[in-house]
C-alpha cells in the first residue's frame, strides 16, 4: 500500500500559528514528522499548534523569529538544532500581506516588505537550512505561493511582486541544489476555506467560486495535503514546481 510516512523526519514551519500555517504544521505531524512550530507574534496559537502535534505523539517546540531578518532566522536555526535537530522539511509559509490597491495608490513601503517577507524570507530560510541538507544528501524546501501570482488582478501588484521574486528565486535553488537529493517546490492556493471562515460561516462565495472549473473552494487542508506529498518519497524527483492547488483556477500552460 503506498502511504505518505514522514516517520524520522523534522519540519520546520514558518507561520505556523496562521490559518493555513497551523493546518499544514499538524498535517505534517499526521503523517509521522516531528515539527518546530514557528511564530512571529501569535504566541498562544503558536503553543496550541505545538499541543496538537504533542498530542500525536510527535516531538515539536515553539520558536519566535522575524522571517525578514538574518539575524533573527539563523538564531532560530540554532535553537531548533540545539533542542530538535537539523530539518529535513523547510515549509515556508508566513507571509505579510497588505491593503490590495491600485500601483498609483499602493505605498512604495508595501513593495519594500512584500520583497522582504516573500524573497528574503526564502532566502534567509535557504542559507540558514540547506547547507545541513547538503551534508545529509537529502531534502525538502516548500513554500507557498499563491494563484494570484498567475492572475496579476488589478490590485494584487505588491502581493504579486513579491510572490513571483520568490518563484524565481526558488527556480534557482532548485537548479542549484537537486545534484545533493533536495528538492525545492511551490504551492500555490486559491481562495481556501480556514477556520476563520468556518467560525463566521462565510465558506461560500459564489463570485470567485462560479470562475473555478470545480465550482467550489477549496480548503486549508487540501494545501496541507500537498505540502505532505511534495515533503514525501513519493515526490523525490519532482523539483522546481509551481503548483496550483485551486481546483484548476489557474492552469500553467505549455
Amino acid at each position: 500500500m503506498v502511504s505518505i510516512d514522514l516517520s524520522g523526519k523534522l519540519a520546520v514551519v514558518t507561520g505556523a500559528s496562521g490559518e493555513l500555517g497551523r493546518v499544514i504544521a499538524r498535517t505534517l505531524a499526521e503523517a509521522g514528522a516531528d515539527v518546530a512550530v514557528h511564530y512571529r507574534g501569535s504566541v498562544e496559537k503558536a503553543e496550541a499548534t505545538a499541543d496538537a502535534i504533542r498530542a500525536l505523539g510527535r516531538r515539536t517546540m515553539i520558536v519566535q523569529a522575524d522571517i525578514t531578518d538574518e539575524a533573527s532566522v539563523f538564531a532560530m536555526r540554532d535553537a531548533i538544532a540545539a533542542d530538535l535537530g537539523a530539518p529535513d522539511i523547510i515549509v515556508n509559509n508566513a507571509v505579510i500581506q497588505y491593503n490590495w490597491v491600485s500601483v498609483l495608490e499602493q505605498a512604495v513601503e508595501d513593495y519594500d516588505g512584500q520583497y522582504k517577507s516573500c524573497v528574503i524570507h526564502n532566502v534567509l530560510m535557504a542559507k540558514a537550512f540547506v547547507p545541513a541538507m547538503i551534508e545529509k544528501g537529502g531534502g525538502r524546501v516548500i513554500a507557498t505561493n499563491t494563484e494570484c501570482a498567475m492572475q496579476t488582478f488589478a490590485g494584487q501588484s505588491a502581493y504579486v511582486s513579491g510572490k513571483r521574486g520568490m518563484d524565481g528565486v526558488l527556480r534557482v535553488l532548485a537548479k542549484e541544489v537537486g545534484e545533493h537529493e533536495i528538492t525545492v517546490n511551490q504551492v500555490a492556493p486559491g481562495f481556501m476555506i480556514s477556520d476563520r471562515a468556518r467560525a463566521a460561516g462565510t465558506e461560500r462565495v459564489e463570485s470567485y467560486e462560479k470562475n473555478v472549473p470545480m465550482k467550489r473552494r477549496g480548503e486549508d487542508k487540501d494545501i496541507a495535503h500537498a505540502v505532505a506529498f511534495l515533503a514525501s518519497d513519493l515526490a523525490n524527483f519532482i523539483t522546481g514546481v509551481y503548483l496550483p492547488v485551486c481546483g484548476g483556477n489557474v492552469m500553467p500552460r505549455i
